[in-house]
């Protein structure tokens, strides 16, 4: 059962719910806030939080036979795509590995994934409002789109009903599910993408994921690359 929390402004909803993870909540509990003045993405970089905007986390508990942690970030990238399919063109609405959200190319979300224990907290933020200007990648938003955003607190429910949908699969019919979604809807093989990654820079074609989720990556000589962490740039 879900429940969601709403609070007006905090630090980061993940870091809130990391702690109430530790004090015993339950999985299905949400954290809601209309402002973040700490929030943040991926390896440490801050999220930009105004109000208008989707910020978000839940709190999912592992139990023997789920399949691997860190593919909850898939299930939360397909759960936030048929989401945003109520009013984006599935033409123009794709994901990149491991769990962005782009529309033309430019970024509408983001989804960070932090542990406590047998607790993975998954922090999502979307750009209903208002969207950043990042320095390294285009952004936007619903209402950059020409699109009247939704109240954040309806569109908290409708994740939160969505996530619970692909959650109970994941954790039912095993990970394939959950792949097969995320590659129908993400960008085709073949794709040319840079990867940095922890130990460099590598660059290659997209051959699909691994069955624990982990990208693929050709490269020129033919050499099959498994990435299981990195930031991905469509080339």
């Amino acid at each position: 059962m879900n429940h969601i929390r709403h609070i007006p402004s905090t630090g980061s909803t993940n870091e809130d719910m990391l702690a109430l993870a530790r004090d015993g909540a339950p999985e299905g509990l949400w954290l809601r806030a209309d402002g973040q003045t700490g929030g943040r993405g991926r390896q440490g970089r801050s999220w930009v939080s105004p109000p208008g905007n989707l910020h978000a986390s839940t709190l999912v508990r592992r139990i023997a036979g789920d399949p691997p942690a860190p593919s909850l970030a898939l299930v939360a990238a397909v759960a936030l795509d048929a989401l945003l399919q109520g009013w984006i063109e599935p033409g123009r609405l794709s994901i990149k590995w491991p769990n962005d959200l782009l529309v033309d190319g430019a970024k509408i979300s983001g989804i960070l994934l932090e542990g406590a224990g047998d607790a993975v907290v998954v922090g999502i933020g979307v750009n209903l409002a208002h969207h950043p200007d990042l320095p390294d990648r285009p952004a936007t938003s619903l209402a950059a789109l020409g699109l009247s955003p939704p109240d954040p607190a309806d569109f908290a429910e409708e994740l939160a009903a969505s996530f619970a949908a692909w959650l109970e699969r994941w954790r039912g019919e095993g990970l394939g599910a959950v792949l097969a979604r995320w590659q129908a809807r993400a960008h085709a093989p073949g794709t040319a993408l840079r990867v940095q990654a922890p130990d460099g820079v590598l660059e290659g074609l997209y051959d699909g994921l691994e069955a624990d989720g982990a990208l693929r990556l050709r490269g020129a000589d033919g050499r099959m690359h498994v990435v299981h962490a990195g930031d991905i740039f469509l080339l």
